[in-house]
């Protein structure tokens, strides 16, 4: 599969690293449960993206992202674009404003006596960074949405303290968990299907047969999603739920 970066080397690298420094930032704070820093990220990325979006419309990038006096009216401006793709010209120039309101005039920027609107906040400002970075690199790479939307899984994958990663290898670290608490770990802080063989090797367990009895435990159980030949293995929203609520909470 290839690389964010290689998806998107049609944009500068000016441009390119910081939208991606940017949306890792935005997915860790959430994950990290810090929603104020998530939303203030936000504000940032729209700033790259409406810089990326200016830049590909003039044929003409600028050499790093800059900041509009009125964001609101440039965004409308980028409307009047009509060679470029649809999404470039409508959709994500209206949602950019929508974004930085978040930023600039909800529960992050101000205090008050309204219920605190961060956490909802925060869902929105990731879920429209994703999109939007999806539809990019559907664009400028040309690619199928879901295989676009495969490598921003890449992007989006958990950021779990006690799982450690280097290269292919993942390891958790907390090694009083039972081994179905890492297991549970290690496929939620991969992105998409993991595979059973690799899984094996990130646990470090000796069993190979109380390891797969486990794996087909929790598919009874609808924690993992286990493929027919048992080789490759995904999370299921009620183990999603159990490490965001039982485990992740404990690392926070």
């Amino acid at each position: 599969m290839i690389s964010p970066a290689q998806a998107l080397a049609a944009i500068p690298a000016g441009l390119r690293d910081p939208l991606l420094a940017e949306h890792r930032l935005i997915v860790q704070h959430y994950m990290e449960r810090k929603w104020r820093p998530a939303e203030l990220s936000g504000g940032h990325f729209c700033e790259i993206v409406y810089t990326i979006l200016d830049g590909h419309a003039k044929n003409a990038y600028a050499a790093s992202p800059n900041k509009p006096n009125n964001f609101a009216d440039a965004c409308k401006r980028l409307e009047n674009n009509a060679s470029v793709p649809r999404s470039f010209q409508i959709l994500i120039p209206r949602l950019l404003p929508a974004l930085y309101e978040v930023r600039n005039n909800r529960g992050v920027g101000h205090t008050g006596g309204e219920v605190d609107p961060n956490h909802m906040d925060s869902v929105l400002v990731l879920s429209i960074a994703n999109w939007v970075v999806a539809e990019l690199i559907r664009v400028f790479h040309q690619l199928p949405v879901a295989e676009a939307q495969q490598v921003v899984d890449q992007l989006v994958e958990r950021r779990i303290p006690t799982v450690w990663q280097a290269g292919d290898m993942r390891r958790v670290l907390d090694t009083s968990l039972r081994l179905t608490d890492q297991v549970l770990l290690l496929i939620a802080s991969a992105p998409a299907h993991v595979a059973t063989d690799e899984l094996y090797t990130w646990t470090g367990y000796g069993n190979r047969s109380y390891f797969n009895k486990t794996l087909r435990d929790l598919h009874k159980s609808r924690f993992v999603e286990l493929s027919a030949d048992e080789k490759s293995i995904q999370i299921l929203p009620p183990g999603s739920k159990h490490v965001e609520e039982k485990l992740m909470a404990k690392y926070m």
